[in-house]
């Protein structure tokens, strides 16, 4: 019961991350580039709180980041940030959802593994959702704005098939944090100013030090916990929670290209995990 529970309360801060970002930028209560800024910012202070309050600086842990997660996840916020300036959050974190499993999926196959049939066909119906929503002929979609979510998407991914391969994830992750911060300022100096209000400055410091620091924390807790299955299926749960946090707290409507789109990424993907958790 308490497993299922941490488990609910992390699906809700990841798909809350969308629901906030949206609040802000549609808002106009912060610019894109600051927003991400402050996201990272905040979450590399909570970060490396808490491990000093965990002593880790005063031991012989080893706090060296790796250049492919810091850059996944830079793509990954500036990338989310951008793209919710008109991208509805359910459907940004759809994207953001489909395109993360696709880019996993598209490591594992170079990284040797072999795909079985379904897993094959769960991801190439995963791929036609996300074409279907990035067509020309999809109507009230933003297509630069789906594309800005794509990149994030795949950043996200490069960060997870990084995170695959460290041993204490805490560190790596605030080392990530931290390192990503200067990339997002590059972006911020280059874009120009920015409008702050109060309200965007507290959203995207809630996002960055709540729903992304210790979102990721209870994240890297429950995982070894959950069966791989479980923790698929866990996930598939995001866009749509994103998606009716929207329509609660943002008044968006739920679309029949929403519908569309989740069907078959969302289903495509469940069709893949399944599939590979079969003897």
């Amino acid at each position: 019961m308490r497993l299922a529970l941490l488990t609910t309360l992390t699906m809700i801060a990841f798909a809350a991350n969308s629901v906030i970002t949206r609040a802000a930028l549609a808002g106009e209560a912060i610019g894109p580039a600051s927003f991400s800024v402050l996201r990272l910012a905040s979450g590399a202070v909570v970060l490396v709180l808490i491990l000093w309050g965990q002593g880790v600086f005063k031991g012989r842990a080893k706090i060296k980041p790796r250049v492919d997660a810091v850059l996944g996840l830079a793509i990954y916020a500036i990338g989310f940030s951008f793209a919710y300036t008109v991208l509805q959050a359910g459907l940004g974190a759809l994207l953001l959802f489909g395109m993360v499993q696709i880019t996993m999926f598209a490591g594992a196959v170079v990284q040797g593994n072999q795909p079985k049939p379904l897993q094959w066909l769960g991801a190439a119906i995963g791929l036609a959702g996300l074409i279907y929503v990035l067509s020309p002929n999809t109507t009230e979609i933003d297509v630069n704005g789906a594309i800005l979510m794509v990149a994030a998407g795949f950043g996200w991914g490069i960060y997870s098939l990084a995170g695959q391969k460290v041993e204490q994830a805490l560190i790596a992750t605030a080392a990530s944090f931290v390192c990503a911060t200067p990339i997002a300022i590059l972006v911020w100096l280059a874009t120009g100013s920015e409008v702050y209000l109060l309200k965007g400055v507290a959203l995207a410091c809630l996002s960055g030090g709540v729903t992304s620091a210790l979102g990721y924390i209870l994240w890297f807790y429950v995982l070894p916990r959950l069966q791989t299955s479980t923790a698929a299926v866990a996930q598939l749960t995001v866009p749509l929670i994103a998606m009716l946090g929207g329509m609660v707290f943002l008044g968006e409507v739920w679309t029949l290209d929403f519908t569309i789109a989740s069907i078959l990424v969302l289903g495509g993907i469940g069709l893949s995990a399944w599939a590979g958790q079969r003897g």
